[in-house]
């Protein structure tokens, strides 16, 4: 039972014609490929006659667990060459390996992910002992452009080198059992005809091992979970996504040069790159002259020679091109130095030349390839609707039939399908606008977006819906992305959501650390649950069940917070605001629990230990829903007076007020004795206590609103029995920062007054009371005293 190994590594043309010449010359009875098992019986779908690149993309889905992958071709992948050469060899094809979505890929998404860079201490030590920078440049000197006699040897001790006596990962032993179950089952059959084994070149030490001995029965294909949904399906694949420098996970980087390599060899690779990168920088008006090619040309022969290369490889034509083409100091190193994504800041010569070097083709599918049925029911939906050519919309909300085209979509950007891009609409729940436009226009990577959006469901509205719902569960207590994540359901007319997906965004809410977040995302839904008549949320049940987890949230979360001193934070004032409004206009219908937030209201706003602002929200939500206060209960019976005397200290009044405003400032206006009781007060502050108080002074008054400021200032020049306009008043052209410097420069002239005997002890700073201060805090709402500006 004759058995050869070929250790390989994906996307190697060297390593693709060793496949190809082994196959020719022993025309095998089987031919085992490192590729899913579970996609033997559709292995004809491969071979229909697609455009390469390719890609089999794999999705999963369970209770615990999504993944999703993919295993690409190109013409050069050593994986596409056994499975073709072996078929039209007439060899019985098989894939070998564990299903995609098999726990041992869990955190992968490339089947075809060096195995070998995982245990890279070997292969730090070799690029050393040959004094190269990177693997990539390692493995083109030992392999791609080496001479080809004694290849497979070659890759044979390499892959035994880089293997090494290490133990394998857990995941990795598991697939390495499970292929080599494969390759004693094909032997016992094979009997005196041969078998070629097609793997990753550090599975192949292994998988000798493991195949020598041991129960030749042909292994079961694992089968999905049950309750799991998943499936496999080709897609279209480009060399950008199969580029190391656009951050693919395996193979070589440069796919575009990699691919000439394999049509035209080594010289002519390099000849190919140098004109690529030449007509890419000339085609962006960057000026690259016939010298500058020849000077290129001759480093990269120098090189070239300098390094032991017969032709030059990938690196020695990029340092070539890069010292004759970049005259300026680099601020990153070159990327070919290294192995990974291209850097920020890379000159931007050298951005050229390795998109030049990633080449621009895409794949195509046979039109014969089957597709999962999201593909056909997005196609009839875009095509009912007028949606399905290159097009500009301004789609008017308010009418149903532009309206009904939103919503699919609205359904299509949730799946992230290229092609479909909304310029202008709604983009919060408090959003008034109701006008979108959207526009329309072909893209190649359509096809594969939406076939790797089938894995969220059978049609367009259950894949939206299930992707929704994948992203509730991502944003965890994220509540800013839960309440984008409502909003888009809104917009794409999903409004029943998944049991689970209900479970995640209550597990959100209840676990949300912050007032701030949580409370902006109350104001949004609280709002769709109210007013919404064009996206079909009012009254929602899952709005309202989120408004109630949200209201309990912000009011078990306001009485933990601590600092007697703290300032005022806008956040928590808006999250009390956003509670105050949900008790007030859903309480009711909501069955919220309206006695438990006033109990909760009352101890904080008693209590000393909590911030000041907080203190004053909490006062001034019972104030604003005393007329919902039972008559034994806290709030049915308060005494504003009392409560704004017992918080005028002048270091936090200002944070006090500024939470009372926020929450009651309708009640504070209809109240003249309040009005009446804070200019008193501050008649009977001190300069030095006023200046002290005055900046949060200011951000206090800024919840009312001009007209409102207005209504005070015209109370307090009546009370005073004074006339004059209140709104020109409010408009002093003072700076207030200047005003409360000349109020203390005031105050010391009459302290060193008073010292010489010259004026008698000072009293109150006037009896202005809130007009004090010419101007020093009209911003605020405060108005000036007509000639008492410094």
């Amino acid at each position: 039972m004759p058995v050869t190994f070929i250790g390989v590594r994906h996307h190697s043309p060297a390593c693709a014609r060793l496949v190809a010449e082994t196959l020719d010359e022993l025309r095998p009875a089987y031919v085992l490929i490192e590729g899913p098992a579970d996609l033997n019986d559709r292995i004809g779908e491969l071979l229909l006659g697609h455009e390469l690149p390719v890609a089999v993309f794999t999705s999963y889905r369970d209770d615990e667990r999504r993944h999703g992958s993919w295993a690409p071709f190109c013409d050069y992948s050593p994986e596409w060459v056994a499975l073709t050469h072996g078929s039209r060899a007439g060899a019985d094809v098989k894939f070998i390996d564990l299903p995609a979505w098999h726990p041992a890929f869990a955190g992968r998404s490339n089947r075809y992910a060096d195995a070998e860079l995982r245990y890279a201490d070997v292969m730090e030590r070799l690029c050393r002992s040959f004094d190269v920078d990177n693997v990539d440049v390692l493995w083109d000197h030992l392999v791609e452009i080496a001479p080809r006699d004694g290849l497979a040897e070659r890759l044979a001790t390499y892959f035994d080198l880089v293997r090494g006596e290490s133990a394998a990962g857990e995941s990795d032993t598991a697939r390495e059992a499970y292929m080599a179950s494969w390759v004693r089952a094909a032997a016992a059959e094979a009997g005196e005809r041969h078998v070629v084994v097609v793997t990753g070149g550090f599975h192949r030490p292994a998988l000798v091992t493991l195949s020598a001995a041991g129960d030749p029965a042909w292994p079961s294909v694992p089968r999905l979970p049950a309750g799991a949904l998943g499936g496999s399906y080709l897609v279209p694949y480009s060399f950008r996504r199969l580029d190391a420098f656009d951050g693919y996970q395996s193979g070589m980087p440069s796919p575009g040069y990699y691919q000439e390599l394999w049509e035209s060899g080594a010289a002519g690779a390099a000849m190919h790159l140098v004109e690529a990168v030449a007509g890419r920088l000339r085609e962006r008006k960057q000026p690259v002259s016939t010298a500058d090619l020849i000077a290129a040309r001759a480093t990269a022969d120098g090189l070239a020679m300098v390094r032991g290369h017969q032709h030059p490889a990938r690196a020695d034509v990029l340092d070539g091109l890069a010292s004759a083409l970049v005259n300026e100091a680099l601020d990153v190193p070159l990327p070919w130095s290294s192995r990974g994504a291209l850097r920020a800041g890379s000159h931007p010569v050298v951005v050229e030349m390795v998109a030049a070097l990633s080449g621009s083709r895409v794949g195509r599918l046979h039109p014969g390839t089957p597709a999962p049925p999201l593909v056909h029911d997005l196609d009839a939906e875009l095509a009912r609707a007028g949606l399905d050519g290159d097009a500009d919309l301004d789609l008017d909300l308010t009418r149903a039939e532009q309206r009904a085209r939103s919503v699919i979509l609205h359904r299509v950007r949730v799946l992230k399908v290229p092609g479909f891009t909304r310029t202008a609409g709604p983009s919060v729940g408090l959003d008034p606008e109701l006008r979108e436009r959207w526009a329309l226009r072909p893209d190649p990577g359509r096809i594969t977006a939406v076939i790797e959006a089938g894995a969220h469901g059978a049609t367009l509205a259950d894949a939206a819906a299930a992707a929704l719902a994948e992203r509730a569960a991502m944003a965890g207590r994220d509540v800013a992305a839960l309440a984008t994540v409502l909003f888009d359901a809104a917009l794409a007319g999903l409004t029943d959501v998944s049991d689970q997906a209900l479970a995640d965004i209550d597990a959100g809410v209840n676990g949300a650390p912050e007032l701030g977040p949580l409370g902006g995302m109350l104001a949004v839904i609280l709002t769709m649950w109210r007013h919404d008549g064009v996206f079909g949320t009012t009254r929602s049940a899952v709005l309202g069940r989120v408004v109630t987890a949200a209201v309990r949230r912000v009011l078990w979360l306001a009485e933990g917070v601590r600092g007697s001193s703290a300032p005022a934070d806008l956040g928590r004032i808006v999250a009390l605001a956003a509670c105050r409004d949900a008790l007030r206009h859903a309480g009711r219908e909501l069955s919220l629990d309206v006695p438990g937030a006033l109990e909760t209201a009352a101890r904080v706003s008693a209590d000393a230990d909590a911030p000041p602002d907080l203190r004053g929200a909490t006062f001034g939500l019972q104030w604003a829903l005393a007329d919902l206060a039972l008559a034994d209960l806290p709030g049915s019976d308060l005494d504003p007076l009392r409560s704004v005397r017992g918080a005028f200290v002048a270091a936090t009044v200002g944070d006090w007020l500024a939470g009372l405003f926020a929450l009651a400032r309708e009640e504070v206006l209809e109240r003249e004795e309040v009005i009446g009781l804070l200019d008193e007060l501050l008649t009977g502050l001190g300069v030095e206590d006023f200046l002290v108080a005055l900046p949060a002074l200011r951000q206090a008054f800024e919840f009312f609103p001009p007209r409102e400021r207005e209504a005070i200032a015209e109370r307090l020049l009546a009370r005073r029995g004074l006339g004059g306009s209140a709104r020109s008043l409010l408009r002093t052209v003072a700076d207030p920062a200047v005003v409360a410097a000349g109020m203390r420069l005031d105050e010391r002239v009459d302290e060193l007054l008073r010292e010489a005997g010259l004026i008698r002890e000072a009293g109150p700073v006037s009896d202005a009371g809130l007009i004090r201060g010419a101007g020093a805090v009209n911003d605020a709402g405060l108005i000036s005293e007509t000639g008492a500006q410094p």
